[in-house]
């Protein structure tokens, strides 16, 4: 393994720890307002998704199948999630309409948690990759100074 396929391999790590990092503060942040009914738009809090993305050398050729443009994942986008709002039956609270129904944000809190957990074991793996170069690169350092 060459110094820069290792070098190539932190890059990769370190673009999965900022993308995992991304995910994970989104998250916290749907769980946050998970009981917001009013939101800088007017209206409830709409959940936000994270979309990942291959992140490629510029100079890929996209034709050749060679995997040596690839240099990790990026944050494609983060979006809100067009899923219905939930309304509940809840007369005194001041945001019901006429009815008594107030539309509440899209937020499963299950799903939040089990999304959160995803994205700290993808973090947890990404950072013992990264652990895992460094050790590769040191070893070929020691080796190389025994040489000399």
């Amino acid at each position: 393994m060459s110094m820069n396929q290792i070098l190539s391999g932190m890059e990769i790590s370190a673009s999965g720890l900022a993308a995992e990092r991304r995910r994970m503060e989104v998250t916290a942040n749907n769980i946050a307002n998970i009981n917001t009914t009013k939101s800088a738009d007017g209206g409830a809090y709409r959940r936000l998704r994270v979309s990942f993305a291959t992140a490629m050398d510029q100079y890929t050729d996209p034709g050749s199948g060679s995997a040596e443009g690839l240099r990790g994942v990026r944050v494609a986008a983060v979006t809100p999630d067009q899923s219905p709002l939930p309304k509940v039956h809840d007369p005194g609270h001041p945001d019901a309409d006429a009815s008594g129904y107030v539309t509440i944000p899209n937020i499963n809190l299950p799903f939040e948690m089990v999304d959160l957990v995803t994205a700290s074991r993808a973090y947890e793996a990404n950072l013992k990759s990264m652990e895992t170069f460094r050790q590769l690169a040191e070893q070929s350092l020691s080796l190389l100074r025994g040489i000399r």
